[in-house]
């Protein structure tokens, strides 16, 4: 039975008529639509993708199984037609991605209408990857692994952040990418210390860490990566750390497995780090899930008791960020497997590899 399929009768479990899809990534989960416009209305007698004019073609191309419907003027006008004609009262919205202002418009231009909040519909079915969506999502790894290769090559003592990022960039697009999967970290020095610390004009200093946060989108799938480097001979504390991050990034891959929570996965690095007397300075969870888009389900924290189970696929990310000084973080994208975890990122990670001291 197809995801779509089971998405229908737990809403008509439920008592809706219908549910409205206008989350774009389940738009495309859905339906295999890629463009930027339109929405989906799922009934019990038939599942109606609705776009405009620039995107019709396109639609009915990519959206084989479902009525492809153009609208003309508004997407709420045409709603209310499609409405109409197939006599739903009762809308399943989705509750985490209508805006207020949306929810107004369809309240004010479709009175007769009940519309229904309900939690995303599709994030349990997208947290299990099929084996075609891993196909996909493993071209992206593989992207990242190369950009991560090059970058090697590339970065020199006096590079500003930026000219690092967009060389990344440059090089993934010219490799199969579709786009850069965020916006690329490069965080160098004391500005290490950033979780996000996006590429700033700072020049690459030698001596310093060096930390590379990026990913690729291959057809609609996305990847991430994250390195930290050295550039010229390490202190003994940029060593230690590096260590220290690394052991509890290895301790979790050694013991993630289908069966045990999100929480624990994440207290597994986090206890390592904790034990070294930097507990503060791991502050966000150690990893998300990854698939159409860069944040999703499950999340490896503190806060989330999902079970895992073969199939997901998550990163797993451990760091140490101590404010004036700089930071560390090493990540993996993983799969859940039947006895344990896959690593699927090939790019090297030992010590002796992030010490660049001939650039």
């Amino acid at each position: 039975m197809s995801a779509l399929t089971r998405i229908k009768e737990n809403a008509f479990k439920a008592g809706l008529e219908a549910l409205l899809i206008t989350k774009a990534s389940n738009r495309r989960y859905l339906s295999g639509f890629t463009g930027s416009s339109g929405f989906l209305l799922l009934t019990k007698d038939e599942d109606i993708l609705v776009t405009d004019f620039r995107y019709d073609e396109q639609a009915r191309k990519q959206a084989a199984g479902l009525l492809v419907v153009r609208s003309n003027n508004s997407m709420v006008e045409k709603l209310g037609e499609l409405l109409e004609r197939y006599r739903i009262k009762k809308v399943g919205l989705e509750k985490n991605v209508t805006t207020l202002g949306a929810y107004e418009e369809y309240r004010h231009y479709l009175p007769g209408i009940e519309f229904v909040p309900v939690n995303d519909p599709c994030e349990e079915f997208r947290r299990v990857k099929s084996h075609q969506e891993m196909v996909v999502l493993k071209k992206a790894v593989e992207i990242a692994d190369k950009a991560f290769l090059h970058i090697l090559n590339f970065l020199r003592v006096g590079q500003t952040e930026k000219e690092i990022a967009y060389e990344i960039e440059f090089f993934m697009r010219r490799i199969g990418a579709e786009k850069s999967a965020f916006e690329t970290i490069v965080a160098s020095g004391e500005r290490s210390s950033l979780p996000h610390g996006v590429a700033s004009d700072k020049p690459v200093a030698s001596g310093e860490l060096v930390t590379l946060d990026f990913g690729a989108v291959y057809r609609g799938y996305h990847s991430d990566i994250t390195r930290t480097l050295v550039l010229g001979k390490p202190t003994s504390r940029q060593e230690e750390i590096y260590h220290l991050v690394l052991k509890a990034q290895e301790t979790a891959l050694e013991n993630i497995r289908p069966g045990i929570k999100a929480s624990d996965a994440d207290a597994l690095a986090r206890e390592i780090i904790r034990e070294a007397g930097l507990g503060e300075n791991f502050g966000h969870g150690l990893g998300h899930g990854v698939g159409l888009e860069i944040h999703e389900g499950p999340r490896l924290s503190p806060r989330d008791d999902t079970v895992l189970k073969p199939g997901m696929v998550v990163t797993v990310e451990p760091g140490v960020y101590i404010n004036g000084w700089g930071g560390v973080r090493i990540e993996d994208i993983v799969v859940i497997t039947a006895d344990g975890c896959e690593v699927l990122t090939k790019s090297p990670k030992n010590f002796s590899n992030m010490i660049l001291e001939n650039n």
